[in-house]
């Protein structure tokens, strides 16, 4: 099974998707092909994922400019050099800041060491992941798809993938969590590119609320 999604496969499996899909098919014809979407397996890039969370692409952006702002360079050392009232005028909430505090913590301790996390399956992944506090399955998707670019990844929690599948697909809007996992099955072992097929779609046709985003 393919370990991870480059450049050079990248259209290639675009096509394999919708070979067998006549949504993901005419998504392609009507937009082309998706972006590769791809984030550096850094520090940065998880506060930057932190960030993210429930907030729009454009707020968590603007919060991870100011943090350079007042440090120059994200990394775990000049994070804790941060007072609360300093993360505060970043735009951190008091809870992502804690997140933040606590990622650079486990980072400095070696409780968790991300150029390991390479080499490892999903289901690892995710586990060694979303047992720091303030990571949970949306941030690990997210890691998976983006940075790690595993292959074989559905963010259930991300409502713009999802709205995008019931569109794609003809769901009603109350389609539930269950039925959305039974359609996004149909395309692994890339359902990782499936979804940035459905995110492309969604960017070029958008009828949502900020906080639908995604990347």
């Amino acid at each position: 099974m393919l370990k991870q999604f480059n450049q050079s496969n990248y259209h290639t499996i675009c096509n394999e998707l919708a070979s067998t899909d006549a949504d993901l098919a005419n998504v392609i014809r009507v937009h082309g092909y998706p972006p590769l979407w791809s984030r550096p397996n850094t520090f940065e890039t998880l506060v930057h994922i932190i960030l993210e969370q429930q907030v729009s692409l454009a707020s968590a952006l603007s919060a991870l400019n100011k943090l350079k702002e007042y440090i120059q360079e994200i990394t775990p050392e000049r994070v804790l050099l941060l007072t609360d009232e300093e993360f505060k005028a970043c735009y951190c909430s008091r809870q992502k800041t804690t997140y933040i505090k606590y990622l650079a913590e486990a980072i400095i301790s070696g409780q968790i060491n991300l150029q390991e996390l390479e080499q490892l399956p999903d289901d690892v992944v995710r586990t060694k992941l979303t047992a720091l506090k303030g990571i949970g399955n949306w941030t690990a998707d997210v890691y998976l798809m983006f940075v790690l670019r595993h292959p074989d990844i559905f963010p259930v929690g991300d409502l713009a993938a999802v709205n995008a599948l019931k569109r794609v697909k003809g769901l009603p809007k109350e389609a539930t969590r269950e039925e959305v996992i039974v359609v996004a099955e149909q395309w692994s072992p890339y359902r990782t590119i499936a979804s940035m097929l459905l995110w492309h779609y969604y960017l070029a046709s958008p009828k949502s609320s900020p906080k639908e985003r995604t990347f």
